[in-house]
């Protein structure tokens, strides 16, 4: 049996967000029109939530980003095909938790016909507007029997409110939920966007074992829709790394059902979508196996943003810079070192490193810094208690790294590696 994690700790929405956005209760549900339920149907013999709902209104469009493992399972080939066959369009989107059903053969496929056709049925669509994903141990599939069974319960309780109760239904490994929404008014009209997502190990770009879902009151083409989502996913759920591995179900989908917004307010709209991926992504990464702190990483002055984002990325997966930072030994030769393998050109003279408020390098040499005050930055961070000019952050350890004069920046997000991954992916079927 696998030992306990670290205690639990608190996930939620940002005090503020960019531009127009404000943060609001409601999760998944807050926009207008979308219902969501998550129940206990005896898929996980924990008795704990396990099969989850999410409604979309009518005429909702559904844009999607799925893992790009060649080993998938069959509920991430079956989403990808109905929403291009359908030109986007899909109404719900089914979720089981306990069972991966990947590597389950031609089962896999079956399973996910038959829960998705019975679902249709009691929903009154069509079978291919139906969307299904699962999570839970590869290999193993789906108690189909047992799942037809609990759609009707699920169905029933389809609520306006039924959003965090779909937060939990979701979860595997995770030690807490993880939903948001945010408001704005654009051009005298009201917005919301809402999310949930799951994920705590196997955790890497691009996409990574999580599970995300994302809802909008404004109307987008299906065509820009799905640009836009596969923006916000590269500064996203693409920007995070828990422990290098990825796997066979990652999927994210994002639904807009309402009246069109007018040109003028996309880009507002897209600043929402992307603060809300952040925030979930962030969360996945503060809820990585074992963690004690979230490391985040902003490279600054890089080509382009791509370039930007690849060095911040290489260093948030490095296994000795997180085991550094579980240490809270301020090595910082092992952050500019993983910068260097990023595969991204770089002057390495024009090197400039933070640690929090701790300057460690300029103009590609060491400065003389106080070792045990950043020793303790990163100790006060993973305790919580960090008391410095940016307290809002939390349990964040931030991390700088200039390295030119480009225009390119990008942030990245992490977690420290603690014994306790290793006990926890030790025993994890066992």
């Amino acid at each position: 049996m696998a030992p306990a994690r670290f205690a639990r700790f608190a996930v939620v929405a940002p005090a503020s967000a960019p531009g127009p956005w404000q943060p609001i209760a409601g999760g998944l549900t807050a926009p207008q029109g979308f219902l969501a339920a998550g129940i206990t149907a005896g898929l996980k013999a924990s008795g704990k939530p396990d099969l989850s709902l999410l409604l979309a209104p009518e005429g909702a469009v559904c844009a999607g980003s799925f893992t790009t493992s060649l080993v998938r399972a069959a509920c991430v080939d079956l989403c990808a095909e109905r929403l291009a066959a359908s030109g986007g369009l899909a109404r719900a989107v089914l979720t089981n938790s306990g069972q991966a059903n990947a590597c389950t053969g031609e089962r896999g496929l079956a399973d996910s016909l038959t829960a998705t056709a019975a679902l249709a049925e009691r929903l009154g669509l069509a079978a291919e507007q139906v969307l299904i994903c699962s999570t839970g141990v590869i290999g193993v599939p789906i108690p189909i029997d047992t799942l037809v069974a609990g759609l009707d319960p699920l169905v029933a309780a389809l609520a306006r409110d039924g959003g965090a109760a779909a937060a939990r239904a979701i979860l595997t490994t995770d030690l807490v939920e993880k939903q948001i929404a945010l408001e704005a008014n654009l051009g005298g009209r009201r917005v919301r966007i809402g999310g949930m997502a799951k994920g705590s190990g196997m955790i890497h770009p691009t996409m990574a074992t999580m599970l995300g879902y994302l809802s909008c009151d404004a109307g987008v083409p299906a065509e820009q829709w799905q640009a836009m989502l596969r923006r916000v996913v590269e500064r996203s759920f693409n920007a995070i790394t828990v422990d290098g591995d990825t796997s066979t179900n990652d999927t994210f989908l994002a639904f807009a059902a309402g009246e069109p917004l007018d040109p003028e307010h996309v880009a507002a709209l897209e600043a929402g979508l992307t603060a809300v991926a952040q925030h979930l992504a962030r969360a996945i990464a503060r809820d990585g196996e074992g963690a004690t702190c979230l490391i985040a990483v902003q490279v600054e002055g890089a080509v382009d943003e791509a370039g930007a984002r690849a060095i911040a990325r290489t260093i948030c997966g490095s296994s000795l810079v997180k085991c550094a930072i579980h240490g809270r030994d301020p090595n910082w030769g092992r952050i500019v070192a993983a910068a260097g393998r990023a595969g991204v050109p770089f002057d390495p003279q024009a090197v400039a490193l933070w640690l929090g408020q701790h300057q460690l390098m300029a103009a590609g040499q060491p400065l003389a810094f106080d070792r045990l005050a950043a020793s303790h930055y990163m100790r006060d961070r993973a305790a919580g208690t960090y008391l410095g000019s940016d307290p809002a952050s939390g349990d964040t350890v931030a991390i700088r790294l200039v390295v030119g004069a480009g225009p390119g920046t990008a942030l990245a997000w992490g977690c420290d590696l603690s014994d306790q991954y290793v006990r926890i992916n030790a025993d994890y079927t066992t």
